[in-house]
Formats: structure tokens, sequence, C-alpha cells
């Protein structure tokens, strides 16, 4: 139907719905939830007995007062088919009386304005409002205070990041994460820190620019939503990025519970029980499927982490990465700043009562409180539509500076592009739903929006490219050096009238204090100085090349029951949840669309995942993009410290395996912690961030953009009713992006030639400590792995020069579950065997020489690469190598089997089986 046939006083709604067949007796309610979600979606449940239709009817019951939610907004409100401004419904604002005691002050910031939804502003914040506007002689009005309450929330201001911390006034923010970028100081870094990605250099013509953010929150109330809505999100930074970037690509990194501890509820009186983990993890896989997949960008790399202290809230981190010209009509692409007089833009969807109060929903955990509405309601065809006219426009010069809506919605965006000054007149936004109060209006996080400054004279030309491409455009302000942040409502009514200053810079500081971690099971460390992380570099000429133990001295049984049992473990070891094949995920995303890439998420005749992925963004070009992660979580139960660095390193190792430029490289942090103002938590969080500063600086690698989310836990009640809290353990994901010079020397990780050698390079130290063969085996061992930075850069280097030499043939980084798991993996890939000899793996000096083949097979020692080269390339290999500890441990075979010299004998079949027991 086209738009000049419908009748614009016509409202008109649409839905879809989804039939499932099932057999057996009546489902229960537990049943029913695997299916459906009741904060977003009704259900119907029709059963045939005896002749007779029996159904029920599911849905959330007592929505709160106040609360709507993605639902009842569809249900009560229909969207217009309109093209003009809506007035909205409430005319003026109310006043909020803040001339009350503390505790009030407390309560207001809980509930919210009339139980409105939680400000999450501190105490301190709530005192220093009140004192800003005694000074005005005036109250606040609501949407005032629900704009400082945005502005200062833990998600836009990152106040515990920020905040000074024991001896370090500037904050860890400032003292770690910037200041290893400013010290490293590296020439590939155009924009870090500054705007919504972070963006280096891929060429003479382009630039690449990176984010990485978490949707947690909202994924944990409405897993689908919240995860679409997050990589829609993630996207629209790299479309706001300097003057307008692409979206080349997507990643993701999922954290899930297997299974809950239980059956728990947000409120006491158990009717309101949280999502079960499968239904949360398909909805999650499905969210950012339809994200990407619809929007035509493609998801590239991923992968997922279980623990089940995950069930009370997911991780979701989801990320994006865009291509822009260095130069744009003559002028720095990345630079953009709003003029005096250009007009307020706003293009894309329209703003509905979805995603309210998200920003401030980052301050606290997840509970009985937490509003259904802090889940935005996503669009993906709006959102393309709107990324390609943005680019039509960019290269036409027709603004000065965008930047997407995302939390904190006008609010954020106007704000934080009107530093100087701007004025707003709210009648003019574009609605979907009547009777929004301009306080919503101004706060809603709905999805697929951009806020632009447009010089005035531009605006026709600008509106006729949008008209083109069916994006809906309103003007609705100016901005201006007033110094002042003004809004308006019908009929010209100021209801906002702060200084900008006092908007951005008035949220007081707290002093935060830390206490040593000091959980039972822990090990406590000292501070370590950068590079001495507990081992000694160890030189080739200390390895013990022939290992003088053998699996036959390891345990007191015979050799068959010894076989029988190594077997098993392996087995069982490849079919773990952390290391199994995620291709059940992999397969649902669409890694070709734009025919970029190179080095692929499934790798091998055996469809392997990877741990890194290759890009073509300019197809014109033989230069790649690299990208690659590393999570850390299970280690910081020991030192987060610890945890942080092999983070890093894995990130590194990984895009240095694939061919990644080790000079040419850049980091993203994304920090995702709990119980944030613990003392003990907080300590564990300083930790993380010095080992960050320590290992950036170490490796020369600049952090160019990242993330924190502080308050990943859940506050609820137990089938008793009695109170529980569930803490995410503290965990920090490390993105690689660079650049490979060029996309034919990209290395797989699948074997290739029966007769290549295999290389191990690399120490493997006595370090079990939280690895995935501890939580299997229940070994007793505290050593957690640790890095030495200055051994493993110059391993790295020495092993980017194999890969421009072409003597690589596979390469692959052990990680979780050591090496014999990266072995196993490698060749299932190429769908060929091999013969290894355990006793020439170099190792460290150990003291648990009875375990001795369990710490080579499967510690988590950092900075090793597993690779194979052609006979032909030995010498060569050996004498790049050279200082280098690095050990021939055997070949790969045609016969499809992984034998282990004196300890087991293995079909290929039966190693691929476990890997793939999804």
């Amino acid at each position: 139907m086209s738009k000049r046939h419908i009748d614009e006083s016509v409202s008109i709604k649409a839905r879809s719905s989804k039939l499932i067949l099932s057999q057996g007796g009546f489902p229960t309610e537990d049943d029913i939830k695997q299916e459906f979600n009741p904060i977003t979606e009704y259900c119907t449940l029709f059963h045939k007995e005896n002749g007779n239709c029996h159904w029920k009817y599911y849905s959330k019951q007592n929505t709160p007062v106040g609360v709507i939610t993605a639902r009842d907004q569809e249900k009560k409100e229909w969207i217009p088919v309109s093209s003009t401004g809506m007035t909205p419904g409430n005319n003026g604002a109310k006043s909020v009386k803040l001339n009350v005691s503390d505790q009030e002050l407390e309560k207001i910031s809980r509930d919210g304005i009339d139980g409105n939804g939680t400000l999450g502003l501190s105490l301190a914040a709530m005192k220093a409002i009140k004192d800003y506007f005694k000074k005005l002689g005036r109250n606040p009005y609501d949407i005032e205070l629900e704009s400082l309450a945005q502005t200062w929330s833990e998600h836009c201001k990152h106040n515990i990041f920020c905040s000074p911390i024991d001896e370090i006034k500037d904050g860890l923010y400032a003292h770690y994460i910037k200041r290893a970028t400013r010290e490293i100081n590296s020439n590939i870094c155009v924009s870090v820190f500054s705007d919504n990605a972070g963006g280096i250099i891929f060429d003479d013509d382009y630039l690449i620019v990176d984010k990485v953010e978490t949707h947690n929150s909202p994924s944990a109330l409405d897993p689908f939503g919240g995860a679409m809505t997050g990589v829609l999100g993630v996207n629209r930074d790299i479309v706001g990025f300097g003057k307008g970037a692409e979206p080349i690509m997507n990643t993701y990194y999922f954290c899930f519970a297997k299974e809950s501890k239980g059956k728990l509820y947000r409120d006491k009186k158990r009717t309101d029980k949280i999502l079960p983990p499968k239904y949360i993890m398909k909805e999650v896989i499905h969210g950012v499927n339809v994200a990407g997949n619809c929007s035509g960008i493609p998801t590239q790399l991923g992968s997922v982490y279980f623990d089940d202290r995950f069930c009370g809230k997911p991780l979701v981190f989801v990320g994006s990465i865009g291509i822009i010209p260095r130069n744009i009509n003559n002028a720095p692409s990345h630079i953009k700043e709003p003029k005096n007089g250009d007009k307020i833009v706003i293009i894309g969807g329209r703003v509905g009562r979805d995603g309210i109060h998200g920003a401030t929903f980052s301050s606290e955990a997840l509970s009985g409180n937490s509003p259904s509405t802090i889940v935005q309601i996503g669009d993906p065809i709006t959102q393309k539509k709107l990324s390609n006219a943005v680019v039509k426009a960019r290269d036409l010069g027709l603004y000065n500076a965008i930047t997407d809506n995302g939390a904190g919605g006008l609010s954020s965006s106007i704000g934080e592009m009107g530093k100087d000054g701007f004025e707003v007149d709210l009648s003019k936004v574009l609605l979907k739903n009547d009777g929004m109060a301009p306080w919503e209006i101004w706060i809603s996080e709905s999805q697929e929006r951009m806020t632009l400054a447009v010089p005035e004279e531009n605006l026709p030309a600008f509106k006729q490219i949008m008209k083109t491409h069916d994006v809906e455009v309103c003007v609705i302000g100016e901005f201006n050096k007033s110094g002042k942040a003004v809004v308006k409502c019908p009929p010209g009514e100021v209801i906002m009238d702060i200084e900008t200053e006092f908007l951005h810079d008035g949220n007081p500081k707290v002093h935060l204090q830390t206490k040593p971690w000091s959980k039972e099971s822990a090990v406590s460390f000292p501070v370590i100085p950068v590079l001495d992380t507990g081992i000694q570099q160890v030189k080739p000429a200390n390895i013990l090349r022939q290992n003088p133990y053998d699996g036959r001295a390891e345990r007191e049984m015979d050799s068959s029951l010894s076989y029988l049992h190594d077997t098993f473990e392996l087995k069982e070891m490849l079919s773990r949840p952390n290391i199994r094949s995620k291709e059940f995920i992999v397969v649902q995303y669409d890694h070709e669309v734009q025919g970029s890439s190179i080095l692929k998420p499934l790798q091998g005749k055996g469809r392997v995942c990877s741990e890194a992925v290759v890009s073509r963004p300019v197809l014109s070009s033989n230069k790649g993009v690299v990208k690659s992660q590393g999570f850390g979580s299970s280690y910081g139960e020991i030192d987060t410290y610890h945890m942080a660095a092999c983070a890093i390193d894995t990130a590194i190792r990984n895009y240095v395996a694939a061919g990644g430029n080790i000079n040419h490289l850049a980091l993203l942090d994304n920090f995702c912690w709990c119980d944030a103002y613990n003392p003990e938590r907080l300590w564990q969080l300083k930790r993380a961030a010095e080992a960050c500063y320590d290992f950036a600086t170490a490796f020369k690698t600049p952090f160019i953009s990242g993330k924190d989310s502080m308050f990943n836990d859940f506050k609820g009640y137990d089938e008793n009713g009695e109170k529980v809290m569930i803490s995410a353990p503290p965990s920090l994901l490390i993105s690689a992006i660079g650049i490979i010079d060029n996309i034919e020397n990209a290395v797989s990780l699948d074997v290739k030639m029966p007769g290549d050698l295999i290389y191990v390079l690399g120490t493997t130290y006595d370090e079990l400590g939280r690895s995935e063969y501890q939580l299997y085996s229940g070994i007793d061992n505290n050593n957690v792995p640790k890095v030495n930075a200055k051994s493993a850069r110059k391993l790295y280097e020495r092993y980017n020069q194999a890969i421009k030499d072409g003597i690589i043939v596979s390469a692959i980084a052990p990680n979780l579950g050591g090496l014999i798991i990266a072995l196993a993996k490698s060749l299932i890939a190429g769908d060929l065997g091999a013969e290894i000899d355990l006793s020439l793996v170099p190792i460290g000096k150990t003291q648990n020489t009875d375990i001795i083949n369990k710490i080579i097979m499967f510690s988590e020692s950092q900075s090793r690469i597993l690779v194979t080269i052609a006979p032909q390339n030995q010498r060569k290999f050996e004498e790049l190598f050279k200082g280098i500890v690095f050990s021939c441990i055997g070949k790969v075979t045609e016969e499809k089997a992984l034998n282990i010299k004196d300890i087991i004998r293995i079909d290929l079949k039966d190693l691929g089986t476990s890997l793939n027991n999804f």
C-alpha cells in the first residue's frame, strides 16, 4: 500500500504472532515461560482433552502504577500515520519539592517522581541539585530532575571509574586507561575516548572505527529486545562517529548461566519469576540475529561463556566496526562540532514510552523495582534506511555534527552536542504515543534516532534526502552560545532552564575506598611491578626439552586404565560448555553479507569456531581488518590483576595468530563488575585497571574506546521468600582491532597437509588455577596464568615476520582448555590426525611432577601459539625464532586420529563428536 492511499486520520496497528504445537500433557507455567516473555508478549495456551478445549491466558500481572510495558503500550496507544508533530498531552511540567529531609531525598531518588521510576542518584547528588535550585530561588521541574539524573547516571558519567579512589586522585579511568594511551602515543590513533567510538588509521584514505557496548539489564528483562537494541545501538555509535561512519561488521560475546539454582523471584510474593537461562540464551541469540541480518551488517565474530552466577543477570557484549573516509569535503572526517545557530534536527524513529529510565537503571542492581519500560523496541529496517541517508547527507556536507540517541534519549544527545547552549521545543518532536509527559519525551530511549546540527540554509536539501530514503525528520530547536539548556513546551512555557556547566560538571565526586579481596578460597597476591608478574623469564637453555616425567608414572594404575581415563578426560573436556563448539549460534548469523569476509567465523572442513576474523572493507585493496577478543572472568576469583593481564594477552595473541600486525593494533576495554560500591569489589576493580595500564603500555597497544557496567547483580527472593543477592563474577572483555597488510597472508586454524610439522611457540607453566581442567576435575591448584609481556611481545614480533615470509601454514592460540584442546580443534578443522610427544613441550619448572602431563595438556598458560609448517621450511623457521622458546612436538598425519606418545590414541571422529556436543 503506498502512502498516498492512507487516510492520515486512520490509526494502524500491526502485530506478529507465532504458533507452537506440542505433544503430551498440559504444560506447566515453567514450560510456557521457556517459549515466551510475559513482559513483552501475550500467550494463550489451548489444550484439547476428552473432546473439550481448555485454554489459559498468560501475561504479566500487577503492572506497577506509572509503569507501562512495551506490551501495554501497544495495547493502549495506537501509532498514528502522520507526518506532523503531536502536542504532548501534558502542556506543562510538575514542580518537585526538594526542601525535604535527606531520607525524603533518598526516597525520591529510589522511587522516582510520583513513583515514575528510579533516578539512580546518590544522596550527595540529590543535595547538590537541591542547593543549585535553592540558589535559583525555585524548585526544579520534573524534566530538569530527570535530565540531571540521566546525565549523571553511571551509564553516562562512569562515576565509579572517574571518582577518586584510594591514593588515585584522578580516578581509574584517567589514571590507568587514558594514561596508557597517552604514554604510548601511537601514530595509528586518530580519535580516542572523545566520540561514540574509537578510530584508528586503516590506510591513506580510510579510518577504521570500533565500539563495544553492553546491554545486560534490558536483556535480563527482555532478552530478544535487549540484545537486538544493543546491536542497533552500537551500530548507531558507528554512524555517529565523526561525520558518520558506515558499519561493516558486528561482534558479540555472551555470558549465560547453564541453569538456575532453584527458583528465583523479583518480588517477595513470588509472583514475578526471573526468566529461565535457556530462554534468555535463545532470545539473546535471536535478537542479535535479527539486528544484524536485517540491517545488512555481517556478524563475524563471537563466543559464549557459561557460569551459573549469570542466572540473575546475563552479560551481553555487542560490538560494531565501521569505516569512514579520512577526509570529507577537504576536512578531517573525525572532527565535528555544532555551530552557533545550527538547527537541532532529529531523524529516524519516533519517540514512545519504551526505553524510559534505561540510563538511570544502569546505576542499580536488577530487582523487583526494575521497570520493564527500560527495554527499548528495535526496528532494524528503519535504522538501515537512516544509516544510508546519513552517508548521502554526509558526503554533501549538509550537517556539522551528528550523534545517536542512546541512553538518556534527547536529553543525552542534545545535551552532549550542545554543551555551549541550546533551546528545544518539545511540541516539534514526532511521537509514537499520545499523552506523553514532557519529561518522558525528553528522556525516552526509543530507537533508530540520530541528532544532527544542520545549518538552516541546508535544511531543504537535507529534508529531501531524508524523504528520498523514507526517513522522518523534525526540527526541534537550535544550538547557541547561551551556556543554558532550555526546553519549552506549548504554549511556549519554559520547563527546563539549567546552566550547561552544572548539567555536565555539577555531579559531586565521592572519594572511593577499597579493601583487599578476602574471599576464603582466594589466594592473596602482592602488587607486582609491570613485566614481572611472578614468573621468571625462561630462556631456551632452561627449558626441560626432554621432560623427565612421563604419563606412565603419573598415577599408580596399570597402563590400560590410565589410557581409558585420559581418553575419557579429553573427550569430557572438549564437551565442556565453555570449550565445545558454538557453531549452533554462528550459523544463525549472516557473515557473508557485504562480501568482505576473508578469515571466517567457522574454519576448515570441520567447521571449528575461530578466535579471530579477517575482513576486507575496501574491496579494491588487499589490506584487511583483523578483529579478536579476550575474555577474563574465572581467574579473577584468585586475582583480577592476572585476569585482566590474561584477557589482554588472549586478545592480542588471537589477533597475531591470524596474521594481525602487532605494530598496528589497538584495544577496547569493557568492564562488567558487581556490587561496585563494595570496598572489596572496588579493590578487585582497581587491580584489573592497574593491569590494563601495565600490559597495554608493555605491549604498546593503546586503548581507543571502552565501557563499564558496574552493577551486574540480582536482588530478589528464593522459593522460600528469603532475600538473595546473586552477583555476576567480575569480568573483562578486551577487544583487539588492527590491520593485516595483505589478506593473502591471513592464517586459519585448520591443519593443512600430512607431514607438516607441529610447533609450540612459548612456554607452558604449572598454571591450572581456575582453568577449565581444574573446574572439571577439582584438582588442587591456585596458580592462575600470568603474563610476561616482554617475552610475549618479542615472540609476537617474530611471528609477524614468519607470516610475512609465508612460513606459517596454520596457527591457533591455546585458550580455555590449554594446549591439547587447541590441537584437537586444529585437527578437527583440518580433518587430519597428528602424532605428538608431550615430553617435547617446553615447560617451566614445577613441584607438581605427579601431574606433569595434566599441566602440559590443560594448563592455560598465556602467550603461546601452536603452528604447523611445511618440512622444507623447518630450518628457516628455527633460524627465525632463535632466542624464542619453541619446540617441534610432532607432525600432522593422514591417519585421522590423535596419537599422544605413551598416553592416548583417539579417533578424530570421537574428538569431533565431543566438540560438537551442543
